[in-house]
């Protein structure tokens, strides 16, 4: 399947490429607001793939607020909605989830150890695709500055605590960290993981889209 996956949009008009599946990892908007998150729907409904999966992101502050808007703008767009709570896609087994380590009182936000920690108690055993916000500690985090701002609480979980890790991890928030790499664990199973960010520092939409296949047929495992 072809995927492609974008983050941190901030209502630019992105260009999103044909492909299969579009991920759209959080912070669609500024505030989440009714004007703003119409925009969003317009620019959904806009764009060429046949499935699309998004979360919100600490940005998303209407979506935190009023929980049922997200639904039902999944449903005006025929698009699938993630929030701790995952979909299966011809085989593909995905999991999303917003939440980021607390940063002034945005949305979604939970502090980092034990609040956040239920968070990722939730993710699932050999999942092909994990779509979170923010990134582990140390991985495509870095500010402008050099400082990692990452969840080091989801970077345990992923090298150590699931003992089956999702094969490709997606997600945006720290937009000087657009790019990919790979997460290498000790038993030498390697995550992939995509800071899908299209906008800079500045919100200044520079970068593309990040494009990858994803083949559900080696993928045959159970989420538990």
């Amino acid at each position: 399947m072809k995927c492609v996956a974008v983050s941190d949009i901030h209502m630019r008009e992105v260009v999103t490429p044909e492909a299969d599946l579009l991920i759209v990892a959080g912070d669609m908007t500024f505030h989440g607001d009714k004007k703003e998150l119409d925009w969003y729907a317009d620019w959904l409904k806009r764009q060429p793939q046949k499935y699309k999966v998004w979360i919100a992101g600490n940005h998303e502050v209407g979506l935190e607020k009023n929980p049922k808007w997200a639904p039902s703008l999944a449903k005006e767009t025929g698009t699938i909605y993630l929030e701790d709570n995952g979909i299966e896609i011809e085989g593909l087994k995905i999991w999303g989830s917003p939440v980021t380590p607390f940063f002034f009182a945005w949305a979604f936000n939970r502090q980092r150890g034990d609040d956040i920690r239920e968070h990722w108690k939730l993710i699932p055993e050999g999942l092909d695709i994990l779509i979170t916000h923010g990134p582990p500690f140390g991985y495509l985090d870095d500010v402008p500055g050099g400082e990692h701002v990452g969840c080091s609480d989801l970077l345990e979980f992923l090298k150590e605590i699931l003992y089956e890790p999702p094969r490709v991890v997606i997600f945006g928030h720290i937009h000087n960290g657009y790019g990919e790499d790979i997460l290498e664990r000790e038993d030498g199973t390697r995550i992939h993981l995509i800071n899908a960010a299209s906008c800079d520092e500045h919100y200044r939409p520079v970068n593309p889209p990040i494009c990858f296949e994803l083949d559900a047929k080696v993928a045959k495992r159970h989420i538990s």
